[in-house]
């Protein structure tokens, strides 16, 4: 086993940067040498959790002859979607955290990241050139996506799976707190049949399984049901359209008649729920369409989030950080952040604000989960203009923290020529 320090870090020479692009080339380098020794087989492999993911992002993309598997265990691959400016949304926790625990290296060249989150609110080359070359990784891959960090490595844990041009590729989901799971005895299973069949040549049916390790729980402790799956998100999902009502139901269909809805952007927001007939997997991302205006400002952070309500309680599940108390999943986006490139797509190198009576089509992704709502539980799209937890690291998502919105009130249009929606993924025709 090989354990290096970054350069610049611990006793390595050099100066770096975190994120900095050299760290690929860095680490090609330590893998060509490490296959070389006179104890190696010749075939590297590469494991670790968060940072220790992504550097192997970052290594595997610069194709080392000798790097046999990789394995990114929980690891972020675009620094501005997945942690600091979400939906062009500032975090406010993290990066400060981050910044102040990095701030004593010896590398002089060191960047603080808060301040370049600060003066970049838009996607531009610096945030580019940290973000991973995914589309370029080959080598076989085994991702561990989670669904309890979702304000740090979640996403880009899916999106590197989805992304990586490798044609042996597995996925390990689980909604556990990271590190425990990492070193449990059925991940280290996992990851042990994973490098043995590519470091050691063993035929031990690495090759045959199915891609998908799915894990699918009702609340932050009770696992329902573990299997493989032939893909992300699992064949057969549909993705029923649950249309917001003014009365904070939902419905098969749109309002028949022009309304609105609105909240005050520092107070609580709008509450729509939907009751599920019979048992339920919701198992993948959620996406809201939501058309919305602004009064007395010319901007707003949407957050959107769902709960799972059951016997009319909260139903609690694990996220980042360790904070037990969370929602089954949540997204969020900026107002000015509606425009949409030639595919459609939400941009976020571009920012317009909001003219008085302007009303703008917001897509928000909401982040991959897995849960099982029996017959009876409710889920809940709760939409407002502030974060859901208190930033007091005792009481709330500390350090997972996000900037609130100018003080107004948002308005959300609904009926004739207004798609306002959530569109859920679920497991056959269960609702």
């Amino acid at each position: 086993m090989v354990n290096a320090d970054l350069r610049g870090w611990g006793t390595a020479e050099g100066t770096g940067q975190l994120l900095a692009r050299d760290e690929g080339s860095d680490y090609h380098d330590l893998i060509e040498w490490a296959a070389a020794q006179s104890w190696s087989t010749g075939k590297v492999g590469l494991s670790g959790v968060s940072y220790l993911a992504l550097s192997q992002w970052a290594a595997a993309a610069t194709h080392p002859p000798h790097l046999a598997a990789i394995s990114p265990w929980e690891g972020f691959t675009d620094f501005y979607r997945d942690v600091a400016m979400p939906g062009g949304v500032r975090e406010n926790g993290l990066m400060i955290v981050w910044t102040k625990g990095t701030a004593r290296t010896r590398s002089d060249s060191n960047v603080d990241l808060r301040k370049e989150q600060l003066v970049r609110p838009l996607f531009d080359e610096w945030w580019a050139d940290r973000n991973r070359d995914i589309e370029k990784i080959t080598v076989p891959l085994l991702v561990c996506g989670s669904f309890s960090d979702h304000n740090l490595h979640s996403r880009g844990s899916f999106e590197g799976f989805r992304r990586a041009a490798s044609t042996q590729k597995w996925l390990y989901t689980h909604r556990g707190p990271k590190w425990s799971v990492y070193y449990s005895a059925d991940a280290l299973a996992e990851q042990d049949r994973f490098f043995d069949h590519f470091l050691k040549e063993k035929d031990n049916g690495q090759d045959t399984l199915a891609p998908v390790r799915l894990e699918i729980r009702k609340d932050a402790d009770t696992i329902t049901s573990v299997r493989r799956e032939q893909e992300w998100p699992p064949a057969g999902t549909e993705w029923p359209r649950l249309h917001l009502r003014q009365d904070g139901s939902f419905a098969d269909q749109p309002e028949s008649a022009a309304a609105t809805s609105s909240f005050h952007t520092r107070r609580r927001g709008l509450r729509y729920r939907h009751r599920f007939a019979t048992d339920t997997e919701v198992v993948g991302p959620m996406r809201l369409l939501l058309p919305v205006e602004v009064a007395h400002c010319d901007d707003v952070n949407i957050f959107a989030g769902v709960r799972k309500i059951s016997d009319g309680k909260s139903v609690a599940f694990e996220n980042g950080y360790g904070f037990r108390g969370s929602l089954v999943t949540n997204g969020m986006r900026k107002a000015s952040h509606h425009l949409r490139d030639s595919d459609g797509k939400p941009r976020d190198d571009a920012a317009e604000s909001l003219a008085p009576g302007q009303v703008v089509q917001l897509e928000i992704e909401l982040l991959p989960s897995a849960t099982l709502f029996e017959a009876g539980d409710e889920l809940e799209l709760e939409i407002a203009g502030r974060w859901f937890y208190a930033r007091n690291p005792l009481t709330g998502q500390f350090p997972s923290y996000y900037e609130k919105s100018p003080r107004g009130r948002c308005v959300v249009h609904l009926g004739p020529g207004h798609d306002a929606y959530l569109e859920v993924p679920v497991q056959g025709r269960g609702r």
